[in-house]
């Protein structure tokens, strides 16, 4: 059975997703960074220098959060639909919008399917344009970028172009990127296709703007006044009329001089439409047939407008199947995320608990590491080193030492020797005995208050119960979407982390 996930489809996919962070039942969207102890081929495999694909197991979400640091949720405005990156450059030559994009039909760079062709660029002013007519794939021959915001179609530089939006000033700051650039819609460019009577969506049909030709050869350019015949588009559509030049025995191209082939009329309501070069008139009026001469080889192909106009839907007409979530992390996040170690995991979650509830957390920020406070402490703890509790067997690592407040933050991986001790065992680090450090021979002696709130630097509180503090966000709640395992990113005090995600449908 032949099938294909089409195009639609992607969009469709990519859609439901963009709107479910905004719609009334929204989900609570996280970015997550996870991960400070290094890759090694006897824990999570691979190294720093070369970190390990995620894998797509039934336990990823235990793992992920056995490692997560910190959380911090996704808002409205970090989300945007995104599109590969096209750059218009002096000469450059891009393909154009055709409908019938395929393996037997390629464009000019040799795509094989209209949203991976290059039909569309960026100017210098962040102003996007598509291409209806690339000249028969010749470069643009202006010397600098279009700048027109007019909605509808106009030459410039050889082509036929249509303005489609412009980057706003915080687009650019948040999603653009070397690769893709974000795709929205201009609501002053409203397309041409007609409408229900009641102002709803359009659905039946377009103009049509373009047209492909096929010049062959042997044609007359003396059956009719100075060469130009018209014929009909036929289709669902009506009132759609083709000019055609003809010179030295050849269909002349689509363009805008009196030496092109043009489009007399456009007409409306087309969704399918052909040219028939055996169905030629004199005039635009269609009264008096002329036969255009004995050529072969030429032909003339209307390109199907989108069913909506070019214009009215930037994000589908451009193939915006891309979703970018862009969170940036400033400084310490209210100590939330530690400045005082790296991280090597990125991930995107949703719908976590509160910890110790079923209730969704809705908070901005969540600390997630576990940690302690010491009555009395000697030494100073070192970031990444092994921690343990001789008389509870516990085991874990350390993401920071906080001096100051006498607090030990760290975590429980599910590793002997980073979580698990050496009967294979996790135990939880509990009571006021020792824990002590591998490397530094630190020492800290927890401490027996019942309850203490302890305000951090940057101004959040923690709650210690007998000298204990739980992460924010209970521990395998939600569900983790997305994975992502990178190199060590050191974190400063004076850093921030501006950290985008591309989520391909």
């Amino acid at each position: 059975m032949a099938a294909i996930i089409t195009e639609n489809f992607r969009r469709h996919n990519a859609e439901q997703f963009f709107e479910s962070f905004s719609e009334s039942a929204a989900s609570n969207y996280y970015l997550f960074i996870g991960k400070s102890s290094p890759f090694t081929s006897t824990t999570s495999g691979g190294s720093d220098t070369s970190p390990p694909v995620p894998t797509d197991i039934v336990t990823v979400d235990n793992y992920k959060w056995d490692s997560m640091l910190a959380a911090k949720r996704i808002g409205t405005t970090d989300v945007s639909y995104v599109i590969p990156r096209r750059d218009w450059i002096v000469g450059g030559t891009f393909d154009m919008y055709e409908h019938d994009i395929n393996a037997s039909n390629t464009t000019t760079s040799g795509a094989t399917n209209l949203v991976e062709s290059t039909f569309y660029f960026m100017t210098d002013e962040y102003k996007v344009y598509k291409v209806l007519n690339n000249n028969g794939g010749a470069a643009y021959t202006g010397s600098t970028a279009p700048t027109t915001t007019q909605s509808d179609p106009f030459f410039e530089g050889g082509y036929y172009l249509q303005y489609m939006y412009s980057l706003t000033t915080s687009e650019v700051q948040k999603f653009l990127t070397s690769d893709f650039m974000p795709v929205s819609t201009d609501s002053t460019v409203s397309g041409d296709a007609e409408t229900n009577s009641d102002d709803s969506a359009p659905f039946v049909g377009a103009p049509v703007k373009v047209i492909r030709v096929t010049g062959g050869s042997g044609y007359s350019d003396t059956n009719a006044a100075d060469g130009i015949y018209y014929s009909p588009i036929r289709g669902d559509g009506s009132g759609g009329i083709v000019k055609i030049k003809v010179s030295g025995s050849e269909i002349q191209s689509f363009g805008s001089t009196s030496d092109d082939s043009q489009i007399e009329n456009p007409g409306s309501g087309y969704t399918f439409a052909t040219v028939d070069l055996a169905d030629c008139y004199e005039e635009s009026s269609l009264t008096t047939p002329v036969s255009i001469g004995s050529g072969t080889g030429g032909a003339i192909v209307p390109i199907m407008t989108p069913r909506v106009g070019h214009g009215h839907d930037a994000v589908a007409e451009l193939g915006g199947h891309f979703v970018m979530v862009n969170v940036k992390l400033e400084q310490a996040e209210g100590d939330d995320f530690s400045v005082a170690n790296d991280f090597r995991e990125v991930g995107l979650l949703v719908d976590p608990s509160s910890f110790g509830s079923t209730s969704l957390y809705s908070g901005t920020t969540a600390r997630q590491t576990m940690a302690v406070k010491f009555s009395s402490v000697s030494g100073s703890f070192e970031p990444d080193e092994k921690i343990t509790q001789t008389t509870t067997g516990a085991v874990g690592r350390v993401v920071e030492w906080d001096t100051t407040n006498d607090i030990l933050y760290f975590v429980q991986e599910q590793w002997e020797n980073y979580g698990v001790n050496s009967d294979g065992d996790y135990v939880a680090f509990s009571g006021t005995n020792d824990i002590v450090g591998s490397q530094s021979g630190a020492t800290g002696v927890p401490q027996s208050t019942a309850s203490e709130t302890t305000t951090l630097a940057g101004g959040n509180t923690t709650t210690f119960t007998s000298g204990y503090s739980n992460p924010e966000l209970q521990p395998d709640s939600g569900k983790v979407i997305y994975v992502e395992n990178r190199r060590p990113i050191s974190r400063a005090s004076d850093q921030t982390e501006d950290i985008k995600i591309v989520i391909e449908f």
